[in-house]
């Protein structure tokens, strides 16, 4: 299992994000860039003109996680701006197959999400159409909050299916992963950790970024 850490920005200095992306260059995988509209989850946060701008500031992919109403509308829009994956929602998406393949089609990996309380057996179909599952581990709509141990059965459930789908499929974990937590998310089957207050938070976001990846390999090897 290839272990890959996307640290997200939400709790991060959005007045310097250059800045913000430079704290963890060498280190990280990617960015997690959280958009979040005010009407899908109650919090707004930025959008696709700082996309655009992030895009030129850093030689790290962006992996943009879209919390928003309409992404079918929106979606393609940050893929042809640059982000190397686009992440849609199953609850908010109406036309997920053909949004999916828009984001490929623009250059980008399509992840889809799933809130806590959706079931993952549900969308096993739209395997195929996917580079990413997101496996939510809190509610979505705001930084900081305590990781949910109930997800864990869901992230293994998850990793069952993909291994029964085949093909390189990603499975990302996103809510509360740090220190104390990105080991049960590991052995539970998932590759790719989202963690912004555990980095972001810290003295030395490079290093944390370095041993989260650690505990993460030993985890799941």
């Amino acid at each position: 299992m290839a272990v890959q850490i996307s640290p997200s920005i939400l709790t991060a200095d959005f007045a310097r994000l250059a800045d913000v992306a430079a704290k963890v260059a060498g280190a990280a995988d990617w960015l997690h860039v959280d958009v979040m509209d005010n009407h899908f989850v109650p919090n707004l946060t930025i959008g696709l003109p700082v996309v655009e701008s992030l895009v030129k500031a850093t030689d790290l992919p962006l992996d943009c996680h879209l919390m928003i109403e309409n992404p079918d509308r929106w979606a393609p829009g940050y893929a042809e701006a640059g982000a190397g994956s686009v992440t849609i929602h199953a609850e908010a998406a109406r036309a997920p197959v053909r949004t999916l393949r828009e984001i490929r089609k623009a250059g980008a990996r399509a992840g889809f999400a799933l809130n806590p309380a959706t079931a993952v057996q549900d969308y096993e179909d739209l395997l195929g159409e996917i580079d990413m599952l997101l496996v939510m581990t809190v509610e979505p709509g705001f930084g900081g909050q305590s990781f949910l141990d109930i997800m864990l059965p869901k992230i293994r459930k998850a990793r069952e299916l993909i291994r029964k789908h085949g093909g390189e499929i990603w499975l990302q974990v996103d809510g509360g992963v740090s220190s104390t937590t990105i080991e049960r998310c590991a052995e539970a089957g998932a590759d790719v950790f989202v963690a912004g207050n555990a980095v972001y938070g810290s003295d030395d976001p490079a290093q944390t970024v370095r041993d989260l990846r650690a505990q993460a390999e030993r985890a799941g090897a």
